[in-house]
């Protein structure tokens, strides 16, 4: 049979592509060369976050236990359970988006996939068997894998990408984390809430060097503090694996020579994952370059998610799927593209933000106010053991919308959402402190954060 679409790759642009489609009434066919899900749901976002979960839990049982007036006699952990738990989640999941193939009638074709020629992919199946679809459009969802580094290769035992950190069978003693974005950050967390010596090795002068620059610094005060030792403004010039141990070689102003770790994780970034056959165009830096439809080079065919490029991030991914579908068969449907969209890191305290940074707004020149609260100002933080972090919000000083917004503290990634939405609608400090928010809750950060934007903060 021809299909209406074949997906290549079932990550979160690819089967929300494929779920699309179905509900508009198309034949579709998803290939995929792992589960469904992608990396995002069986190798990166949700399994960490599983992880992230446990180490939370044992750190907060650990340290604070008696804050809270529990006793605790000989707390231990699992090591092979904790890792199980993070693995059930995914398959768990990973069956989930199987059962919503099955149910919106999506052929889900196991392999890996080639664009043989317009309107064909060739499928190469585990047992390397292989066979041709036809349809009348392609949508490349391919996504991105770790980058390695050139001078200590990815050898899956002692020099790791984040997939084998996620599923060592011991836990290290000791552990080196070259790069210090979000996936070098969490399992920085994960692994030193369980008791492994880590060193965050990062060549920006901040850990998280994408966010604000206030909000960087407030983070890695709180994970020196929990014992992670960050190493900031430092280049790694060389670096050696010697069976036992890895030898990195480090030059900055916190500290130069030789440190050494049983298990080194290098988290420098992605690279893309291209299908093979037929190659669409790409950009300088390997992606694949779209239009305003998510339409490529190649007729008929089209991409979405991190095959595209930044921002390499699940929930944008899925709004570019959603996009591209809706573009090919929607009458008249303009697609959009992204504009403001959060991010998120999930370690504690968690950090998330949208829009832009004070660094973006000086390097434009446009004049701003700033609303800023500790958490500590907020009674459900205090009674929730949670003070620590801040909310950051930024306001256009001509017309007071809002431009910005950056929290690091409990439940910040959950509170990013109002804050997408009022930059998408263009809100105001006097459009937030007006709408009521629930007391108590953490979200109070944001009413008195749009409060003090006007110098009228209540509670602090």
């Amino acid at each position: 049979m021809a299909y209406d679409l074949i997906v290549i790759g079932g990550g979160p642009a690819g089967y929300v592509a494929c779920i699309r489609a179905a509900q508009l009434g198309k034949t579709v066919a998803c290939v995929e060369a792992d589960r469904a899900g992608g990396t995002c749901l069986n190798w990166g976002c949700i399994p960490t976050k599983a992880l992230l979960k446990n180490a939370e839990l044992y750190s907060t049982l650990t340290h604070k236990a008696a804050e809270f007036g529990l006793k605790i006699d000989g707390l231990s952990y699992d090591w092979s359970a904790v890792i199980g738990r993070s693995r059930k989640v995914s398959s768990r999941l990973a069956g989930g988006i199987e059962f919503l193939f099955k149910k919106n009638k999506i052929d889900y074709v196991r392999g890996v996939g080639a664009i043989e020629a317009p309107g064909q992919v060739g499928v190469t199946a585990a047992d390397g068997s292989t066979r041709t679809l036809e349809t009348r459009h392609i949508l490349i969802a391919t996504g991105c894998q770790s980058r390695g580094l050139p001078l200590l290769p990815f050898n899956g035992t002692s020099v790791l990408s984040s997939k084998e950190a996620m599923v060592l069978e011991s836990q290290p003693k000791d552990l080196i984390i070259i790069g210090a974005g979000a996936i070098g950050v969490e399992f920085a967390y994960i692994y030193n809430a369980f008791g492994t010596q880590v060193t965050l090795v990062e060549m920006l002068p901040r850990i998280l060097p994408v966010e604000d620059d206030e909000v960087g610094e407030a983070l890695e005060k709180s994970l020196v503090k929990q014992g992670i030792r960050c190493l900031t403004n430092t280049k790694v010039i060389a670096a050696s694996e010697h069976g036992s141990h890895v030898d990195i070689t480090v030059e900055g102003p916190k500290e130069s020579g030789v440190i050494s770790a049983q298990i080194c994780l290098v988290a420098i970034g992605i690279q893309p994952v291209l299908p093979g056959g037929m190659q669409p165009t790409l950009t300088g830096r390997g992606y694949i370059s779209v239009g305003e439809r998510y339409e490529t080079s190649l007729p008929g065919v089209y991409a979405a998610g991190d095959i595209t490029g930044p921002p390499w991030l699940a929930h944008t991914a899925s709004f570019e799927a959603v996009q591209a579908v809706e573009g090919l068969y929607l009458d008249g449907h303009q697609p959009r593209q992204v504009r403001n969209f959060p991010g998120c890191t999930y370690c504690h305290p968690q950090v998330a933000s949208v829009g832009q940074t004070e660094r973006d707004l000086k390097a434009a020149g446009i004049e701003y106010r700033v609303g800023k609260i500790p958490f500590m100002a907020i009674g459900k933080a205090i009674a929730s053991g949670e003070p620590e972090g801040f909310a950051k919000l930024l306001f256009g000083k001509a017309h007071g919308e809002l431009l910005g917004a950056h929290i690091i503290g409990e439940n910040a990634t959950e509170l990013i959402a109002e804050m997408g939405l009022a930059l998408d609608q263009e809100l105001t400090a006097e459009d937030l402190h007006a709408t009521i928010h629930a007391h108590p809750t953490m979200s109070e950060v944001i009413h008195e954060a749009a409060l003090a934007a006007e110098g009228h903060a209540i509670h602090i």
